[in-house]
């Protein structure tokens, strides 16, 4: 299909681009950015006035709860939530059931995604045999099943000997791995360590759970040489440490979600169960501290943590709630919000959801990574179109995920999207 983009803002964070001009689209790859071959005859013109034209957003941490968890959400489903998103690329975690540490499970479930013609997925295989922390799982051959990286997901791992041996595994192979910065025994309550949890009757997970985990994570990597992500920091302490961290030059990057980014423990209100998450809201001073991360370059990519809960398992007591709310839907209208409400440069708060977190899957994304979070002549044309004064309320009813809790409920958002294309067809058009 050929289809030409015209009047549109055309930002791409990862060269700069960023003026009105139209995009030609041919076979899947973009043909032409600005300077449109006179010989292109499309078969679809799309006027995106007063649109911007994004590359495809790119989300490292979105569960699809498939295979194990089809009563909270399913491929289809949230899928289709990714694209009504814009985003095109996303990273799921190993902590399905069964857990990804076998090949032919990771082959199945990217056979089902492509059947879909939809977002691109791109899983992360476990550290260890059912995530139980115990028996390195065969590294070689889950990357060969198409694999990105290695988690634990939020699994802590107890031994640090298990820890060390899974890094240097990974360093010698080139692998990349993936961990959540909570020491197991600390990391055990339900809401963040403060005045609120104390008030509430909640166990508290103190900012320590996060650090301790940093400086062990951070000295294992001078000695292995292994290149680390570090997934959802939650602490203005935690930020600081990568940021020493990356000034000593270790090969480390990090995301924090969109609820850290915007909201506090003060959120959790009388017992809201929506904001039962992991890690935990904290307070004020470290909400700024993330956001004054992300605008720095501290923290490289901004993340939906999408994770579909169902009804039975939010209702209930907040400390024995389900922790996790949907987001692949508000990844990109968060990262809007947050762009004018801290006045931080449109292009830099897109660059967070798109050319960074390409930038953190790197090589594991072979060829396609030249074209991942971009947009550039000769590159597949993974796209996203949005009206950036359309505002909108979050209405979870209305959201495409099988999973309808969000703290963010009855927020206005901006930002509408209006198309979404991967590989060059439209995989979502907004109706009306």
């Amino acid at each position: 299909m050929k289809i030409l983009i015209e009047n549109g803002r055309v930002i791409d964070p990862a060269s700069g681009l960023d003026k009105v001009c139209s995009l030609a689209i041919a076979a899947g790859r973009v043909i032409g950015v600005d300077a449109i071959p006179q010989d292109f005859a499309p078969s679809r013109v799309i006027d995106a006035r007063g649109c911007l034209v994004l590359p495809g957003l790119v989300d490292l941490a979105a569960r699809l709860r498939e295979p194990g968890h089809e009563h909270e959400g399913m491929l289809e489903s949230e899928m289709a939530a990714a694209v009504a998103g814009g985003v095109t690329s996303l990273v799921c975690p190993p902590d399905t059931d069964p857990v990804l540490d076998e090949p032919g499970l990771v082959e199945m479930l990217k056979f089902r995604a492509e059947k879909l013609h939809q977002a691109r997925l791109f899983p992360l295989g476990a550290l260890t045999r059912g995530l139980a922390g115990e028996v390195l799982t065969e590294m070689a051959e889950l990357t060969d099943s198409g694999c990105v990286g290695f988690s634990q997901a939020d699994v802590a791992l107890a031994s640090t000997q298990v820890t060390q041996r899974a890094l240097q595994y990974a360093a010698t192979f080139g692998y990349t791995v993936w961990l959540r910065p909570q020491e197991l025994h600390l990391g055990r309550g339900v809401a963040a360590s403060g005045p609120l949890a104390t008030r509430l009757g909640l166990a508290g997970v103190p900012v320590a759970a996060e650090t301790i985990a940093l400086h062990t994570i951070f000295e294992l990597m001078k000695t292995t040489g292994v290149r680390v992500h570090l997934c959802r920091l939650s602490s203005g302490a935690g930020v600081a440490l990568v940021r020493a961290a990356k000034a000593q030059g270790l090969p480390v990057t990090c995301d924090v979600s969109i609820n850290s980014l915007l909201l506090t423990d003060m959120d959790i209100g009388y017992f809201d169960s929506r904001a039962r998450l992991i890690p935990p809201l904290r307070q004020e001073r470290d909400r700024a501290a993330l956001a004054a991360g992300l605008a720095d370059g501290t923290i490289d990519a901004l993340v939906s943590d999408h994770t579909p809960v169902d009804e039975d398992a939010k209702h209930l007591p907040f400390a024995e709630a389900e922790p996790g709310a949907t987001g692949l839907e508000l990844l990109l209208s968060i990262a809007l919000k947050w762009s004018r409400d801290a006045r931080v440069p449109l292009p830099r708060a897109l660059a967070t959801v798109t050319s960074a977190p390409a930038g953190v899957l790197g090589g594991a994304l072979g060829t396609f990574a030249a074209s991942c979070g971009r947009i550039t002549a000769g590159g597949v044309a993974d796209l996203a179109i949005v009206d950036p004064e359309a505002w909108w309320i979050v209405e979870p009813k209305a959201l495409a995920s099988q999973g309808k809790h969000t703290p963010f409920g009855g927020l206005e958002l901006p930002g509408r999207v209006r198309m979404t294309l991967v590989g060059g067809q439209i995989a979502f058009e907004a109706q009306g």
